[in-house]
């Protein structure tokens, strides 16, 4: 009731161990703001929305009809309809996000945003985009933001909290733990017990063996020049971020030795990943693993990592002997005497037992079968699938809580995917197969157990193994976040969001980028300035003579979606609309089409085969008066074999042969201001209209037929071909009845209703 009260006043992150009525502080200020407009509860997952909406409609003193949950198994449309009859709307924020950048909805009558699992507010997330259109559309329209962020475990880093603080514009914190005196008399305890096993002598051999040949490429990778020094420390986070700079320099500068480089990180990868699973797992999950490594290495286009490794006689020795070993890792046995133990004290109990692989996930399952029925076991992992491994649909993960919450299931033997929010209160037992060295999800899974009554942690540990570096590495973490998050509560004025930027006055801010549209490079300093703290600006100069404001539109490739160029789009009074589009990125008037490039892509496709490069821009001068080719970074900076005459030849022919001016940018941010300008100038000053066809005129009588119909509303290029195909000529597609249109592939009831709108509607002018 106290955070609950502070929360109706002003935006609030809590941190609350699992458990503890997160839910309900949500709940009691849902109820108080519901007066003032439009609710919007976002959690990162299916089956989270779903308990959500669930709770909320047991407690809301509203009609349950207006409690609705948007994901991405509700179609767009239905989506918007949905949001227009919500009172409260529980939501994924990958939908919300999706709708915001395609106008379908708007947060201006949204009293109040929460936030659950708020940890995750940080860098491209959906939260933090959504949180910006949030506060931008509330004061737009002269009424107060409010937001709630609720989560366990924010991270042991100031600077991580600090951003998610800065992304959701929160102004305090209310931290409690389980021990504080306002909690301790509600809280139910929860019982540690770490149990350390030996790993087998064979298991030792295997791993032995692999480790050699991991100290081997270590050496190989040091030898070129990639590492600083010999590491056999080196983690996992570290080989793939030199994963991602290895394959950057090698777009821009291709070198054997980089290549080599490339595919040494990949075999170091694969190893370690072997270690940890014979360290931590068992023979049963590196078998599944090596049966996976010697089908890439056979297979047509498998890697040279894996052919390289599997041809290794101490790996190939490492898969002899984890065949034909039958010992099992100990922690199986140890895991099957303690929920043995656990459901004799108490045949109503629930369990779950967290492990990091899908393939320890499937072994563990299979093997608790010879327990049954007094251990009754799921699986319970994530949704996407491969070759060998079929993911769960949110709607089976939906389901499977419900029998696990009711029963038909009393062992829930889970990934990372059951970490965050679930609540099954009857949890009375959880079991780390293996510790993680993340603070934030160790504190997740601890927090399933002990929610209605008193709980039981027990954290299996294989000695002299990862396993126990990742025990204290993380309950350091947790520690230092305790402390850190109490510092920042007390802190005066830490935690103070930013003040709102000054309004820009269009006029100059325009004026500033206008000059970049004869050629020259857009001046970082102005747009720095014009960008300060993303400031919503003022356009008074939309305005028509008549009074009546005119939007911009720019037409959108849907491959652009989620760029950030799109969200520094929407910072400007624009209306966007996105379509597959058959040439460029951006077209900003019937004239004007943009094909955008970064420089390291720009710089790769001069040396491909394909020289896809100079097609597009072929076609979009062919496609427009006036095309554009935008690239973003600096190409001189960029480390390049080619040829500084081989670049200004392309740029040459790009230019002379082609008619397409090149501009260079900065960044995404400067490619979305000139967008802009030029969109503004275009449409607003000279009157031209926008078209997402140019002027292009089809060379063939086919190509014609198909640009006629493609041009419809919701017609693409591929069903507009399924279309002709199936009627033969354009005149048997315009005249044809909705339930023949359905008949055609991939023509929905939807499409089939909107072409016959577009055809029979009376033009209004």
């Amino acid at each position: 009731m106290t955070i609950a009260e502070k929360a109706k006043k002003d935006s609030l992150m809590v941190v609350l161990p699992t458990g503890l009525g997160k839910t309900v502080i949500a709940a009691l200020v849902i109820a108080d703001k519901l007066k003032e407009g439009k609710i919007l509860f976002l959690a990162p997952t299916r089956p989270l929305v779903e308990q959500h909406a669930s709770f909320l409609k047991e407690v809301l003193d509203i009609e349950p009809s207006l409690i609705k949950t948007l994901t991405g198994s509700v179609p767009p449309d239905k989506r918007k309809l949905l949001w227009e009859e919500a009172k409260v709307i529980v939501a994924t924020p990958q939908v919300v996000e999706n709708d915001l950048l395609s106008g379908r909805i708007e947060l201006s009558e949204v009293a109040l945003v929460v936030f659950d699992e708020c940890h995750r507010a940080v860098g491209n997330y959906a939260y933090v985009y959504i949180s910006e259109k949030y506060h931008e559309q509330r004061a737009a329209v002269g009424k107060r933001p409010l937001v709630l962020g609720m989560t366990a475990s924010p991270g042991s880093d100031e600077a991580r909290i600090l951003e998610i603080c800065k992304n959701l514009r929160i102004k305090s914190l209310e931290v409690r733990t389980e021990h504080d005196p306002d909690v301790a008399p509600y809280v139910f305890r929860k019982n540690f017990e770490w149990v350390r096993v030996d790993v087998p002598r064979e298991m030792k051999e295997i791993r032995a063996l692999l480790l050699q040949v991991l100290e081997d490429k270590l050496g190989e990778l040091y030898d070129l020049g990639i590492l600083g020094r010999k590491r056999k420390d080196i983690t996992k986070t570290e080989l793939l971020e030199l994963q991602s700079a290895l394959r950057e320099r090698v777009t821009l500068h291709p070198d054997a030795d980089l290549y080599k480089a490339l595919s040494l990180q990949a075999e170091i990868l694969k190893l370690k990943h072997a270690v940890e699973l014979v360290e931590t797992q068992g023979l049963a999950a590196l078998r599944r693993y090596f049966e996976r490594l010697r089908n890439e290495a056979e297979s047509r286009g498998g890697s040279q990592a894996a052919k390289r490794l599997v041809e290794d006689e101490r790996v190939r020795k490492a898969m002899f002997l984890a065949n034909v070993t039958d010992e099992e890792h100990p922690k199986l046995e140890v895991l099957k005497k303690i929920l043995k133990r656990q459901l004799m004290i108490n045949k109503a109990s629930r369990i779950i037992v967290f492990t990091n692989f899908r393939d320890t996930a499937e072994m563990i399952t299979a093997a608790l079968q010879d327990l049954y029925p007094q251990v009754r076991a799921v699986r319970f992992v994530g949704q996407s699938s491969k070759a060998d491994d079929k993911g769960l649909k949110q709607k089976e993960q939906v389901e499977i809580i419900k029998k696990f919450r009711e029963g038909e299931y009393n062992v829930l033997v889970a990934t990372s995917v059951a970490e965050e929010g679930l609540d099954v209160p009857s949890t009375d037992l959880v079991v780390f197969y293996e510790p993680i060295p993340s603070e934030i999800r160790s504190i997740q899974r601890k927090g399933r157990a002990g929610r209605r009554r008193i709980g039981k942690v027990v954290i299996l540990i294989a000695k002299g193994t990862k396993d126990e570096a990742y025990y204290w590495l993380s309950r350091r973490k947790e520690l230092k976040m305790l402390r850190k998050i109490s510092e920042l509560s007390l802190e005066h004025g830490v935690l103070e969001a930013p003040a709102d930027a000054r309004l820009l006055e269009t006029q100059e801010a325009v004026a500033e980028v206008r000059n970049s549209a004869d050629g020259k490079k857009v001046m970082q300093k102005s747009l720095q300035d014009f960008f300060a703290e993303r400031a919503p600006v003022r356009r008074e100069m939309n305005e028509e003579p008549s009074g009546e404001q005119v939007k911009i539109r720019i037409f959108v490739d849907q491959r652009e979606l989620r760029s950030q160029v799109v969200k520094h789009l929407m910072s400007f009074d624009v209306e966007l609309e996105f379509k597959n589009l058959e040439v460029g990125d951006y077209v900003l008037s019937e004239r004007v089409g943009v094909e955008r490039k970064t420089a390291a892509d720009f710089l790769s496709s001069l040396t491909s085969a394909e020289r896809s490069l100079l097609r597009q821009v072929k076609e979009l001068s062919e496609a427009y008066e006036r095309p554009l080719l935008i690239i973003e970074g600096d190409l001189k900076a960029s480390k390049t074999q080619i040829h500084p005459n081989a670049l200004r030849g392309a740029l040459a022919a790009i230019l002379t042969d082609f008619g397409v001016p090149v501009i260079q940018v900065e960044d995404e941010r400067e490619t979305a201001a000139l967008l802009y300008a030029i969109a503004r100038r275009e449409q607003l000053e000279l009157k031209r209209a926008v078209s997402p066809h140019g002027r292009k005129t089809a060379k063939t009588l086919k190509e014609q037929q198909e640009y006629i119909v493609s041009s419809i509303p919701g017609v693409g290029i591929t069903v507009a071909r399924n279309l002709l195909r199936h009627f033969k000529t354009v005149e048997r597609v315009m005249t044809a009845a909705e339930e023949e249109l359905k008949a055609v592939e991939r023509v929905g009831a939807a499409t089939a209703r909107r072409i016959r709108e577009v055809l029979t509607a009376k033009y209004e002018d």
